[in-house]
């Protein structure tokens, strides 16, 4: 396994709608496993294939919080929502493309999801809460959409700004 860099905001890339995935083949499933350790690693919850430059529509994920609990590492292929809840929820929202940037985004609360799994089996979960949030993050990012474009334009552009900044500083290292 090898740990991948992920890109950060702004990268044309993480605006682009990626690409479904038509065939499971050794190099996804490579590609899957960096992803989870990349993104244990950094450490988050969640993180989509084109967050590491990988144009195509897959996502890992893992919610579990309690230290006390088994891990429940999940990649998701071609993953779509199916279904939402009318209730809706208020989450502050991170990403490991936007470091150290946080801002609330209102989703429904409640998503049912399908996609295929590494075994090209068809998968079907409904999720809530942290889970529900995580999914459709994730699934955004497919679509080439980030947790900031749901900010108004003004705190879009401070969080940009400072982006752009860290991307220097870090070009300079």
């Amino acid at each position: 396994m090898t740990l991948r860099p992920i890109l950060i905001h702004p990268d044309p890339r993480l605006k682009k709608r990626a690409d479904p995935v038509s065939e499971i083949t050794k190099d996804l499933r490579a590609a899957a496993d960096d992803m989870l350790q990349t993104m244990y690693d950094a450490p988050g919850i969640g993180l989509a294939g084109p967050q590491i430059g990988l144009m195509s529509r897959i996502i890992v994920m893992d919610c579990v919080k309690d230290k006390d609990a088994p891990p429940r590492p999940m990649v998701l292929l071609n993953p779509e929502v199916t279904w939402t809840s009318e209730a809706m929820n208020t989450y502050e929202e991170g990403c490991l493309s936007i470091p150290d940037q946080y801002a609330e985004v209102t989703r429904p609360a409640e998503v049912k999801v399908r996609w295929m799994d590494l075994d090209g089996k068809t998968q079907e979960e409904q999720f809530a809460g942290l889970w529900a949030t995580c999914v459709q993050h994730e699934i955004d990012h497919l679509n080439g959409r980030l947790f900031i474009d749901y900010l108004t334009a003004l705190k879009r552009q401070l969080i940009t700004r400072k982006m752009e900044k860290l991307k220097r500083e870090r070009a300079r290292l």
